[in-house]
């Protein structure tokens, strides 16, 4: 049985009018909010994904479909918390997450230690075992242009004792 493995993952959403921008479960001041089936959080989608695929599990798509009305406007954080409960169904205990944010603006560095804190505190792990940064795309294609958001993030997962 092996007992570590490596989850990567991936989000990506449009920038809207009319929207609160949610990341990491945090409501960051801005003109325009995440498009989305749910809060549309980007940070914890990308999360959410990165533990599904250490653990093993089917993608958030598949376990909470946009086609499927229970998950709309849902709270990021709840399906998070219900992805842990299945990777810990599954053996598996979360050791640390590594994510980044790439948007142009607004900057996330003031809202940083708040985000950690709420994305350790659904993790159930040390606040110090979650790394959240911020990148800009440099201006380059549609994240550069401010068009939208994307985050990228990796896990790694030890089996249970």
């Amino acid at each position: 049985m092996i007992p570590f493995r490596v989850g990567i993952g991936y989000d990506s959403h449009r920038l809207v009018e009319g929207r609160k921008l949610i990341l990491a479960g945090v409501e960051v001041p801005f003109e325009k909010g995440l498009d989305g089936h749910s809060d549309a959080d980007v940070l914890l989608h990308a999360i959410s994904d990165a533990v599904c695929g250490a653990a093993g599990l089917e993608d958030i798509g598949r376990l909470f479909p946009d086609t499927d009305p229970r998950w709309k406007g849902a709270d990021s954080g709840v399906l998070l918390s219900q992805i842990v409960a299945l990777a810990r169904g599954e053996g598996w205990d979360i050791v640390n997450i590594d994510a980044i944010l790439i948007a142009q603006r607004p900057k996330i560095a003031d809202f940083v230690p708040k985000m950690r804190e709420n994305v350790a505190k659904l993790l159930q792990i040390e606040y110090n075992c979650v790394n959240i940064r911020g990148k800009t795309a440099e201006q380059l294609g549609a994240l550069g242009a401010g068009l939208g958001m994307a985050a990228h993030a990796a896990c790694l997962v030890a089996r249970k004792d």
